[in-house]
Order: structure tokens, then sequence, then C-alpha cells
């Protein structure tokens, strides 16, 4: 595919000193076709590949494309070294094109900000992001487990559990936030999944703070119930320019703004175990698209435990530091609730398939169609993503909107 708009603004540019953090990207890229694969337990003999190769197909008919017009591809992967390379090639792609930027979960969130970018740059004109896993058909094993570092291994960690057990332990010492108190967050997700037919966890009930409070420990404070499930998926995203997306047959969700932030690797050099990255991140985020928590309809996170929602929606200004454990209490966040938060159930109820990130963009842009049935959100017209990859080390925040958002 040649469009003759390769890097169009940037031959000769003197960078130094400049502010790049896309400021001019708001409105100009957009969403325009999103897929998962199976889901859950995938019949046997089904790999990685043909996940993605599922999501891909399934994405592009959403958008009404053709596979012939992707031509910027972005993918993240806990099992190959180069994914970028071997999944075009699985696909059938040639992309002109590529991006391989892994920070764990929150990679997805990223690759949205990285295309929108590339294609205002004129680097690419339709890009498609993509993730597979086959993790629960694997026995729940990744390919290539993580290696802890020398100073933490000696106290014999339960990774990455037991990273985020300690953030938890923290605020609660910090704030008085309660173990009832997490246990809500994933009561809420789990009254998600019941409205969500494609989430691993529908049909099987409602959960209690009580089931999630005597489900088994795994790390003080963090039971069974605080932690994700373990999961086979994948997803798509297909993202291309405003001017194009006006012209093809999907609502359009556009990319409003977007901030990445990292901090951290290893937990003990966290900064301050109550307070990550998306502090940073969600205020880069929030000044590009013009925006303020307030009017943000629903926002989705990456809830690979109880303690990340709790922490997500203050670093992102939902509610003050320290407030997070009285804010997801009595409802707030759940179906009906004054904020909707993870409406497809999330990490903890609706999937998790090693990364989990690019299902936050999926479901942030059917809620801006109008497209969950049961978990639909009245008048959505603007939504908030937040990927976390590793143990609280990297923050990725965007905010999509419909047309009626750009004003």
């Amino acid at each position: 595919m040649s469009t003759g708009l390769r890097g169009k603004d940037l031959r000769g540019k003197d960078l130094r000193g400049k502010d790049l953090r896309g400021k001019d990207l708001r409105g100009k890229v957009a969403v325009v076709g999103v897929a998962e694969s199976d889901l859950g337990q995938v019949a046997p003999g089904l790999t990685h590949f043909d996940l993605m190769g599922q999501a891909t197909s399934r994405a592009l008919k959403d958008a009404g494309l053709k596979k012939s017009d992707i031509d910027g591809f972005f993918c993240a992967s806990s099992y190959l070294p180069f994914p970028t390379l071997d999944v075009a090639e699985y696909l059938g792609i040639r992309p002109v094109y590529a991006d391989s930027t892994n920070v764990g979960g929150s990679s997805f969130v990223a690759h949205l900000l990285h295309a929108a970018t590339a294609i205002e740059a004129g680097l690419c004109t339709t890009a498609l992001i993509t993730y597979g896993s086959t993790q629960r058909s694997d026995g729940g094993r990744l390919v290539s487990p993580t290696k802890l570092l020398p100073w933490e291994e000696a106290y014999k960690p339960r990774y990455p559990v037991s990273m985020y057990a300690l953030a938890a332990s923290r605020h609660m010492h910090e704030y008085g936030t309660t173990r009832e108190q997490l246990a809500a967050v994933a009561v809420a997700a789990r009254d998600w999944a019941q409205l969500n037919p494609k989430a691993f966890t529908h049909g099987r009930g409602p959960l209690t703070v009580q089931d999630v409070l005597s489900s088994q420990m795994i790390s003080y404070p963090l039971t069974s119930k605080d932690c994700c499930l373990v999961t086979d998926g994948g997803g798509a995203v297909i993202v291309t320019s405003a001017e194009r997306a006006r012209d093809l047959r999907a609502k359009p969700a556009y990319f409003l703004g977007g901030g990445e932030a990292t901090w951290h690797r290893s937990m003990s050099q966290m900064p301050d175990l109550t307070t990550t990255a998306a502090v940073d991140s969600g205020r880069r985020a929030f000044e590009m698209a013009g925006l303020k928590p307030s009017d943000v309809d629903v926002v989705e996170v990456y809830d690979a435990f109880t303690i990340n929602t709790l922490l997500f929606l203050e670093d992102l200004g939902f509610c003050a530091k320290g407030e997070g454990g009285a804010f997801v209490s009595g409802g707030r966040i759940a179906p009906g609730g004054e904020l909707p938060v993870n409406t497809n159930g999330g990490g903890l109820s609706y999937c998790h398939p090693g990364m989990y990130g690019i299902f936050l963009i999926i479901e942030a842009v059917r809620q801006l169609r109008g497209e969950c049935g049961e978990r639909q959100q009245a008048d959505t017209n603007i939504a908030l993503v937040n990927g976390n990859g590793g143990v609280l080390s990297s923050q990725t925040t965007a905010l999509l909107g419909t047309g009626a958002a750009l004003g």
C-alpha cells in the first residue's frame, strides 16, 4: 500500500527542546474496528497465533476493511522475541511501520498512542494492534517467566501477587483501607460480568464480600478472589485517521488524549508503594484531551488485582489519595453506581490471558458505540482506559470519545 505520506512533516525538523507529548493528536485519529478471539479455555490445538488471527479477522470485518488496508502493525507478546515479525508473517501482512514495544499489560494502550502518532506523522495510514495468549491451556504458565532481581529473590515472593499484596498492605497501613473495601472491587467486577455473555464468570452468579474474604489466601491481604483470572484469549484493534474513519461502517471512537509513564521495574524500587505512575500518565492524557475526571462517563482500568482499581482511581483523579477504599464501597463502581468501572467484568471476572490491556480498549470502544447490551451505559461520550505493566511499573492512559466529545 502506498500513500506518499511517509514522514511528511519530519524531514529537517530540529526537535531539540520541543514538547513532543502529542498535543496535536486530539481528534486526529480514531479506532474503527475491535474484536476478541475465542476466550476462556479455547479448543485444543489452537495457538496464540490462531487467536490473533481470529481477532484480526473479526476486527477487520467490524471496520469494513481488508487485510491489505493494514500498513502499520503493533504487537507485544510473552511468547515471542520478535512479535511484529512473526505475527505479521503469520497474518500475511507487510507493514511499512511496526512497533513491538513491550511494557507488559500497558503495552496495548501505549500502542494506541504510538499508532496515533505514527498515523498523524504520515508513517502509516491504518494500524493493527493485536495480542493473543493460550495461558490457561498452557497450564497457567507464561513461556518466559519473569526472573526476580537478586535483592528481591532472597525474600521468596510469589511473582507478581506478592508485589501487589505489598502495595495493598501499605495502603491499608497508611490510610486505613480494609480488606472489605478491596473485596468490594471484586464484587463489582463479578456483577458487571453477569451482564456480559462473553465473560468467563458469566452465569456463575454474584460474589459477596464474604466470598472474597473467605477464599484461599494467596499473599496477604489478597485472596484468590482478589486476583485476576487465568484464561486464553486474544484481541485486535484497528486505528486510522479521523478523515478516513468517517467513511467506514463503524461509529468512530476518536482518540482524545494519551500519556505514558514508567517509574520502576522491581517493586523494591517503587518510589511510593501507594502511588503509581498513573498520576503522570493520567495528568498528561487529560491535558491533551482538555478534559477532567468529572467529564468521563466510563472507566476501564487494568485490574490484575483488586488493589489496582483502587490505586488507579486515586491516581487518575477520581478520588483523593487515601480515599479509594471508601470510594469503591457501597456499589459506587458496580452496575447502577455513580461511576461505571470495568464494565465488561475486567481482568477479575471477564478474561485475563497473560496481558489484559487490549481488552480495555475493546470495551471502551463498544461503550462509546452503544453496543454493550445489558451493561451499556446511557449517553456515553467519553471513556478512559488505563493500562498497567509489570508490578505497577508502567502506566499508559488514553481518553476516547464519540463525535460529540470533539465539540
